[in-house]
C-alpha cells in the first residue's frame, strides 16, 4: 500500500482543490498517459486498484509509471462517537488531482492495448480522465 514514511505534520486540514496543475501536465517517461480533467481525492487503495488492473491487462508488457503519490492524511472519528473532543485520527492517505495531472504513463505497448488498459483503470478513480498520446518526434 502506498503511504509517506514519515510526514511533518500527523493530520491535515480537508482544503479545497482550486485551478490547474501546474507541473506534471506533460508526459516524460512513456508513450501513453492517462490524464485528469476533473478535481479529485484520489485515495491510495483507488491508485494500487488502478494499477492492478492495468498490470493485469498489459500482462506485464511493457512498462508501468506512477506520477501521483498519496501524501495527504485524512483523519476521521469513530461512528457513533458526540461532537468535540478533537480532531479524529488518520484513516487513510489521499492525493489531491487537479485537472491536467498525468496520472499514469506507460511505454512498450501497442496504443489500442495501452487505450483498454487506461480505460480499465480509469473506472476504478473518481476522476474523469482523457488518454494522451506523446506527439511523434
Amino acid at each position: 500500500m502506498l503511504f509517506p514514511k514519515r510526514t511533518k505534520f500527523r493530520k491535515a486540514h480537508k482544503g479545497r482543490i482550486h485551478g490547474l496543475s501546474k507541473s506534471g501536465t506533460l508526459l516524460n517517461f512513456g508513450a501513453y498517459g492517462l490524464k485528469a480533467i476533473t478535481p479529485e481525492r484520489v485515495t491510495a487503495r483507488q491508485i494500487e486498484s488502478a494499477r492492478r488492473a492495468i498490470t493485469r491487462h498489459i500482462r506485464r508488457t511493457g512498462r508501468l509509471w506512477i506520477r501521483i503519490f498519496p501524501d495527504i492524511p485524512v483523519s476521521s472519528k469513530p461512528a457513533e462517537v458526540r461532537m468535540g473532543k478533537g480532531k479524529g485520527s488518520p484513516e487513510f492517505w489521499v492525493c489531491r488531482i487537479k485537472p491536467g495531472r498525468i496520472m499514469f504513463e506507460l511505454d512498450g505497448v501497442s496504443k489500442d492495448l495501452a487505450k483498454e488498459a487506461f480505460c480499465l483503470a480509469s473506472m476504478k478513480l473518481p476522476v474523469d480522465t482523457r488518454f494522451v498520446v506523446r506527439l511523434s518526434e
